[in-house]
């Protein structure tokens, strides 16, 4: 019975908007990241400036949209309301799909959401996005200076956020607060390639991109890591 429900899934897939895209090679996936991080650099532009472009809501795009969704960007981001990444990167509705765990962490549905992205979506990049003055990071900080044991399901993502913090704490960072901040976001890029074979595979091939950028509160600056 479960291989019949398998295949029913299976066929069900294109009427649901789950079919696959058909993926780029290599050489067109490369010109695809650079187009979309230009896109995400360019919107975060005039979202600083307060030069943002008129946002298309109204039934014509809705109605384009329920036709098939065709995102440039995954954003895995903080789930603070401060940090709306359609906001902070000036997009149009459909044009980014988008991750929000406190803390900018993947889980395991989390990260199931951003290989539906990829593989399902052929979407050429992930922007794994921190910011400053990060709950979460400041959580995980305080309960490893005070030797606190959280419990609970927050205690589920202090301990992801916590090698951050102490990758921050060996290199003596001056500043423990954003050196943890920059770390989470250097560590959640790695993980995602070390725990999906999926998007190892598209990170091998250059089919796939992870970039890692930090948001300002203050500025609304995105800083994308070279």
């Amino acid at each position: 019975m479960r291989g019949l429900h398998l295949l029913v899934a299976l066929a069900l897939l294109p009427s649901l908007g789950l079919a696959s895209e058909p993926q780029p090679a290599a050489a067109d996936a490369q010109v695809a990241q650079q187009a979309a991080l230009q896109g995400l650099a360019d919107g975060n532009s005039r979202f600083v400036d307060g030069k943002q472009a008129p946002h298309i809501l109204g039934a014509e795009r809705r109605r384009e949209l329920a036709k098939g969704q065709h995102p440039q960007a995954i954003v895995l981001s903080c789930s603070d309301s401060r940090v709306p990444p359609e906001y902070v990167f000036d997009q149009q509705l459909g044009q980014v799909f988008v991750v929000r765990t406190a803390g900018n962490v993947a889980d395991g549905v989390a990260l199931g959401s951003i290989e539906y992205a990829v593989e399902h979506l052929g979407i050429p990049i992930i922007v794994v996005l921190g910011h400053r003055s990060c709950g979460a990071v400041t959580a995980a900080l305080e309960a490893h200076r005070k030797h606190l044991h959280p419990h609970g399901n927050v205690a589920e993502i202090l301990k992801l956020v916590m090698p951050a913090v102490l990758q921050a704490e060996r290199a003596k960072a001056p500043d423990l607060l954003n050196a943890s901040i920059d770390a989470n976001v250097a560590l959640e890029a790695r993980a995602l390639v070390k725990r999906s074979p999926i998007l190892a595979e598209r990170v091998k091939s250059g089919k796939l991109k992870i970039i890692r950028a930090v948001y300002d509160l203050e500025t609304g600056k995105v800083d994308f890591a070279k």
